[in-house]
């Protein structure tokens, strides 16, 4: 059976451990040439340390991939467009770009820094970017390509201690989006997963009640390897057609999330005021507004 992306030169960012490391282990054993890009920070984004990818391309010439290692950051737009200048350098050609890098600064909200909330932006939010805006142009140019962004149920229901998180990782539904929007017409896909799996990146979670070390111990079963076959398929161009979709993966499940759309409507002939408004918002969109839940609250049932 030939494999999915034989020929393909992918881009995988933080993919020195965790999630990354599984993506791009996979997309080499699929036939890729991987750009690992892993600058080894910790995971609230001090330090640095070459050896997070260079043991990631080792382990992928052993099995007889190809594989190159980058330690650029991604939180500024030149070094984030020399990721995608060493795609192009050492394999020719780039086609699919993986932002999955990110950083954790949780602090509860009034207590946030002014930095913590913008370095994680600066990460995960204009890190996704300056990735994807680089190869954009390669794109256009070869009317061919894919991007698989990296969101998370932290943004898309919640969690607490995590406001920077979840806006950085709503914000990339959006960018997604906005991409696939504008390329589509260039063939150019764009994509979003939110994973479940336990790595550094969430051995923060506050575990201090019965339920919440319940619900870190369903977590920890799900290990990375989990999230990389949706994401070298969605990288494929056996995935034609699919573009500007929000997917989740727990384990052995595969989610497909919505996306905001109006749910009910109230009107006036004659106009509103504070006072009608008042009067009867309450009463007609009550029963429909989201409740403060967290990820899981929603995903509160075992893992399949």
């Amino acid at each position: 059976m030939a494999k999915l992306l034989e020929g393909k030169s992918i881009i995988v960012t933080g993919a020195g451990r965790g999630i990354g490391r599984e993506i791009a282990l996979l997309c080499a054993t699929e036939g890729a040439k991987v750009v690992v890009n892993d600058p080894g920070v910790a995971a609230d984004g001090s330090g640095t340390s070459a050896a997070p990818a260079e043991e990631v391309v080792e382990e992928i010439k052993k099995r007889g991939g190809t594989a190159v290692a980058n330690f650029e950051t991604v939180a500024e737009a030149i070094p984030a467009s020399r990721i995608v200048k060493m795609a192009t350098d050492h394999f020719g050609k780039l086609d699919g770009v993986v932002n999955n890098a990110g950083i954790l600064r949780d602090m509860i909200f009034h207590r946030m820094s002014v930095e913590a909330f913008e370095s994680v932006i600066k990460v995960h939010l204009m890190g996704s970017f300056y990735v994807a805006h680089a190869a954009a142009r390669l794109f256009r140019e070869q009317e061919s390509g894919s991007f698989v962004h990296f969101t998370s149920t932290s943004g898309l229901v919640g969690n607490f201690g995590q406001a920077n998180y979840m806006a950085a990782k709503m914000a990339i539904v959006g960018l997604s989006r906005g991409i696939a929007l504008d390329m589509a017409r260039f063939n150019v896909r764009s994509n979003c997963i939110a994973p479940f799996a336990w790595t550094r990146m969430i051995d923060s979670i506050p575990a201090e009640t019965e339920q919440e070390k319940a619900r870190v111990a369903r977590i920890r079963e799900m290990t990375p390897e989990k999230i990389a076959p949706l994401t070298v398929y969605l990288a494929s161009d056996r995935a034609e057609g699919i573009t500007g979709q929000i997917f989740s993966v727990r384990n052995n499940e595969i989610y497909l999330f919505n996306q905001n759309r109006p749910i009910r409507t109230l009107h006036r002939s004659d106009g509103w005021t504070p006072e009608k408004l008042d009067a009867q918002l309450k009463g007609a969109f009550g029963p429909s507004f989201t409740p403060l839940e967290r990820s899981g609250d929603v995903f509160s049932w075992d893992p399949v």
